[in-house]
């Protein structure tokens, strides 16, 4: 026997004749308190020692459930007593709360000096110029919608990243829209459809189209035009986004557990109850570069002439090139790229995915934007670099590697109040946001979360304009990947080195660019997007990590 099998049978015997023989001689509600104890606790070590499953309740019955009770809040005690203020993951505490003190409109300036490791490998700065300068109003905010586009739109800097109703309640959703349309910004739909709290509020929305074509599917789960007209044709809804994968779990397809799954999530889905809403990994209209092309090419027609992007984690490069190859061969553009990073994702994905698959986004949004430049449509075309952002200093990195504009998802919930339990899968989250319980739910108050998200919004672009002045920049667009400086193994500083080669205008349509780029651009093949592996990658240098 253990230790703790010895103590159950002791208390079983001996403390239970104690506790009657208390109870019958001194009664009152004490001993009756320590006899129910003492009954429980028997009741409940004989059933852990008889009949669960479990080794540790075999061994130690009663006391292992104080080891599980720990262990359940063991996130909650790193998080508020041990971690310092740069470790936790993904969002250390320093990141959280600025963007806590942003979206509550205090101060959010740092007192007595950083707590960052300035000669940390890796760690990217900027310099400044004695000659600070203010950013032209005319560069705060991007054309979208290329020379086949009849409806272009005017965006925002910053914008809101693709999070579903479903996946977030519908107050959280509510919030987010009254606080984008407050701060005259975009909301990204999320694959789960465009619901009637998107549209409550009248915010600018970017409706994505994902795998389960949720919206306008027919009971088959194909498209079907006429439900997509409908939608897209509606005012708010100012751009059109196809999702072929996404940072959390590129290669995978999305998933709504059924428990989040009420009767109208059903309808405006169009999917059952019954079963966990698994997406495809791969889109069914789009099999091919080409055929992804021609979808393009009807959902334009079908909503208008309003954009229509993609939005993609980037892998092998050689299959982007296979995009771009079907753009020219078809001669259908597309009017924006959003660029997921590995280190993204607002729901749950499997661990090997989250963790191993992808690149990350600075690194993506490089590859997308250089590949646009070789092949002659950069021009035309706008990236929007959607992985982790918290401050201002990570959206002017994404620029600085060709990013036109940003999306933020994790940090507009922290907006609305999200602390960060990631318990987002459970149906349990504990601020009411990732959750379709309505006890829980009623407790996001719209308005007043709706008024953090406009506010972070403000203050992390008024933040970012003047990051860019300091460097002597009136213009966002004069940003460019060797302003970004690493610190070196050696402790030295050098401008942060890619493995890939930038290009120039048309570099690869006309066969100039270096090796490895050709290599690529030989590969990538319009009718199909797989490419084997065959050009790896050799760096003499340590590549941009996670900021």
């Amino acid at each position: 026997m253990t230790p703790v099998q010895q103590l159950y049978w002791l208390i079983t015997t001996l403390g239970n004749i104690a506790a009657v023989v208390i109870y019958l001689n001194w009664p009152g509600i004490w001993a009756g308190i320590l006899l129910l104890c003492t009954v429980l606790y028997s009741l409940q070590g004989a059933y852990d020692l008889l009949y669960s499953p479990h080794t540790l309740n075999r061994l130690y019955p009663v006391l292992a459930y104080i080891r599980y009770m720990m262990e359940s809040i063991r996130p909650e005690i790193q998080q508020y007593f041990i971690a310092n203020n740069m470790e936790e993951r993904p969002f250390n505490r320093e990141q959280r709360e600025l963007v806590y003190r942003r979206s509550k409109g205090v101060n959010d300036t740092l007192p007595f000096g950083t707590q960052q490791d300035l000669m940390q490998v890796n760690y990217l700065s900027i310099w400044h110029s004695l000659h600070p300068k203010v950013v032209k109003e005319a560069t705060k905010r991007i054309r979208f919608g290329g020379p086949q586009c009849s409806q272009p739109y005017s965006s925002s800097l910053l914008n809101i990243s693709a999070m579903s109703y479903g996946a977030l309640s519908s107050n959280a959703i509510e919030a987010l829209n009254c606080g984008a349309k407050a701060g005259d910004f975009s909301h990204n739909t999320g694959e789960g459809g465009v619901s009637p709290y998107h549209l409550k509020h009248g915010g600018d929305l970017v409706w994505q189209i994902g795998s389960g074509l949720f919206g306008c599917r027919n009971e088959h789960g194909r498209f079907d035009a006429e439900k997509f007209k409908q939608v897209a044709t509606q005012n708010t809804i100012k751009m059109i986004e196809i999702k072929l994968s996404q940072g959390a779990k590129p290669g995978h397809g999305g998933v709504l557990p059924k428990a989040k799954i009420t009767d109208e999530i059903a309808a405006i889905r169009g999917i059952s109850q019954e079963y966990d809403c698994v997406s495809p990994a791969m889109h069914p209209e789009c099999p091919t570069p080409v055929a992804l092309m021609e979808f393009v090419a009807k959902l334009r027609d079908l909503s208008g002439g309003k954009p229509i992007g993609i939005k993609l984690c980037i892998g092998h490069p050689a299959e982007f090139l296979s995009i771009c190859k079907a753009m020219i061969s078809t001669g259908i553009l597309l009017d924006f790229i959003t660029v997921d990073g590995a280190e993204g994702g607002t729901g749950a994905a499997p661990v090997e995915f989250s963790n191993r698959l992808g690149m990350m986004c600075l690194e993506g949004t490089y590859i997308v934007h250089e590949a646009l430049i070789g092949c002659g449509l950069k021009e035309d075309i706008r990236i929007i670099a959607a992985g982790k952002t918290a401050s201002s200093f990570e959206m002017l990195a994404k620029l600085a590697v060709g990013a036109d504009t940003v999306n933020a998802a994790r940090t507009m919930m922290m907006a609305l109040g999200c602390i960060q339990s990631r318990s987002c899968n459970t149906n349990h989250c504990p601020t009411g946001i990732a959750t379709q319980d309505p006890n829980r739910t009623k407790a996001l108050d719209i308005k007043a979360k709706s008024k953090r998200v406009t506010q972070f919004h403000h203050h992390t672009l008024h933040s970012l304009y003047e990051l860019i002045g300091s460097m002597g920049l009136d213009d966002p667009a004069l940003l460019t990947p060797g302003m970004l400086k690493r610190r070196t193994s050696e402790g030295l500083l050098e401008s942060a080195p890619n493995i890939v080669p930038a290009l120039e205008h048309k570099q690869l349509v006309d066969n100039h660019a270096s090796a490895l780029w050709q290599e690529w651009w030989h590969l990538a093949n319009p009718e199909a997007f797989y490419i084997e592996d065959t050009a790896p990658l050799r760096a003499k240098t340590i590549p941009v990590q996670n900021l």
